[in-house]
C-alpha cells in the first residue's frame, strides 16, 4: 500500500479513531506456532453446509482476532546492528527497550508484538488496537499526523515507521534529536509479509526470530487459503472495497496499488476495481460505483460507523444502486486488521472469508 493513498486521506479525516477498543475472541490455538490442518471429512462437511453466497443479504460485520502470538522460542538480542533502511539511510541501533512502531495500518505493532518484543512498546498510532497496548499513548493527532512533542516525551530508544504517517519533516525532526529513526516499505500485501518480518526483526537485533516469524506466517497463510479455496465457489463473489470516513467527502474506491486487492482475491473473491483498471484511489462517485456495480462491499467498521453505519452508507449516492446495495451485501473488517496483512495474515483471511461465505463456527 503507497504512501501516496494515505497523504490523500489523511488531511480528509481523522482516520480510524472510530475503533480504539475492538473486542477480542478468544485466541486460536497453534501447536508449534502453526495453524492445524482441516481434516478432510470437516472440510466437505463445512463445503456442503454453506449457503450460497451470491444469495447471501444484509451487512456482516468481521470479528476482531486475538494479539499476535508471540513465536516461540529463545532469540536473545545481539546489539548494536547498523541497517541501511528502505529510503537507503543508514541507521545504528543500539538500543531496543523504548520502540515506537508507527504505519497507518498497524502491521508495525502487531510485527513487533509477534516478535516477542510488545512489551517494548511505549507509544502507538490509532490504527494499533492490541488490546495489551490499549494503555499507552496515542503519538498521532488528526488521523495520522505524528506528534513530536509527544513522542519525543516518551523518549524512545528507536522508531521503525514508514511513510503512511507522518508529515516528512515530523520524522526528521525526530533524527535530528538523535533518535534512531528506521523507515520500511509501506506497501502491505501477502508477497510483502516475510521482508517486511524480517527487517522489524533485524532492526531489534533478533534476525533468528525474523526467520521463524516469517515461516510460521507463510504457514498459516498457505492453510488458511487452502481452506478458503473450500469454501469459495465456481463462480467468484464480485466485490469492491470502499473506503469512507464520517458523512462528508471521505469516500473512495481502493484499487490495486492500496492493498485491498491482495486481500479480496485471498478470499477468493473478484476485486472489480482492478478488474476495471483502477490501481489507485478514486472518487466513490454515483458513476463510478454503478460501473463498478459489486455485489458485494467490502469496508472498515470504524468507516462504517463514522458514515451513520448501514443506513448512511446506502444513502451515498450510487450506492444503493449497485447489486450490493439492492441486497444491502456488506462485510465490514475491523480497521485495524482490514489492510494490515503481516504476522496474522491467515488469522485475518480466514475470519473475513467465513463473513463473505457464511461460515459457522468453522474451525
Amino acid at each position: 500500500m503507497k504512501s501516496r493513498f494515505f497523504i490523500t486521506i489523511a488531511g480528509l479525516c481523522v482516520a480510524l479513531a472510530a475503533c480504539n477498543t475492538p473486542t477480542h475472541p478468544e485466541a486460536p490455538s497453534a501447536a508449534a506456532d502453526k495453524t492445524p490442518d482441516t481434516t478432510a471429512t470437516e472440510t466437505q462437511k463445512e463445503k456442503v453446509s454453506l449457503p450460497d453466497p451470491h444469495t447471501l443479504t444484509g451487512l456482516t460485520v468481521v470479528e476482531d482476532i486475538a494479539d499476535p502470538k508471540p513465536i516461540s522460542g529463545d532469540f536473545p538480542a545481539k546489539l548494536p546492528v547498523t541497517i541501511t533502511d528502505f529510503e537507503n539511510n543508514s541507521v545504528t541501533i543500539t538500543d531496543t527497550s523504548r520502540i515506537l512502531a508507527l504505519d497507518l495500518t498497524g502491521t508495525l505493532s502487531r510485527t513487533v508484538i509477534a516478535l516477542g518484543h510488545g512489551d517494548k512498546l511505549v507509544g502507538r498510532t490509532v490504527s494499533s488496537t492490541e488490546t495489551q497496548l490499549a494503555d499507552i499513548p496515542v503519538v498521532t493527532e488528526n488521523g495520522h499526523t505524528l506528534n513530536v512533542e509527544a513522542i519525543l516525551s516518551l523518549k524512545p530508544t528507536v522508531i521503525i515507521a514508514d511513510r503512511s504517517v507522518g508529515p516528512p519533516e515530523a520524522l526528521d525532526q525526530l533524527r535530528a534529536a538523535g533518535i534512531p529513526v528506521v523507515l520500511v516499505d509501506p506497501q502491505r500485501g501477502l508477497e510483502h509479509n516475510s521482508p517486511l518480518i524480517k527487517t522489524v526483526a533485524t532492526v531489534l537485533g533478533i534476525p533468528a526470530a525474523g526467520d521463524a516469524l516469517a515461516a510460521r506466517t507463510q504457514e498459516e497463510t498457505d492453510a488458511a487459503i487452502a481452506q478458503i479455496k473450500q469454501w469459495a465457489p465456481e463462480q467468484p463473489i464480485e466485490a469492491a472495497f470502499l473506503y469512507v470516513r464520517g458523512t462528508g467527502g471521505v469516500f473512495f474506491i481502493l484499487g490495486s496499488d492500496e492493498g485491498a486487492t491482495a486481500l479480496i482475491r485471498s478470499v477468493g473473491a473478484k476485486d472489480l476495481a482492478t478488474e476495471n483498471g483502477i490501481t489507485g484511489v478514486t472518487p466513490a462517485n454515483a458513476e463510478a460505483l454503478v460501473a463498478l456495480n459489486p455485489e458485494v462491499i467490502f469496508t472498515m467498521s470504524g468507516g462504517l460507523e463514522s458514515t451513520e453505519g448501514l443506513e448512511g452508507l446506502m444513502a451515498r449516492p450510487g450506492v444503493s444502486q449497485t447489486r450490493a446495495g439492492k441486497t444491502q451485501r456488506v462485510i465490514a473488517i475491523p480497521d485495524g486488521l482490514s489492510l494490515s496483512f503481516g504476522p496474522q495474515t491467515g488469522e485475518t483471511l480466514l475470519a473475513v472469508a467465513k463473513a463473505l461465505y457464511g461460515v459457522k463456527d468453522a474451525k
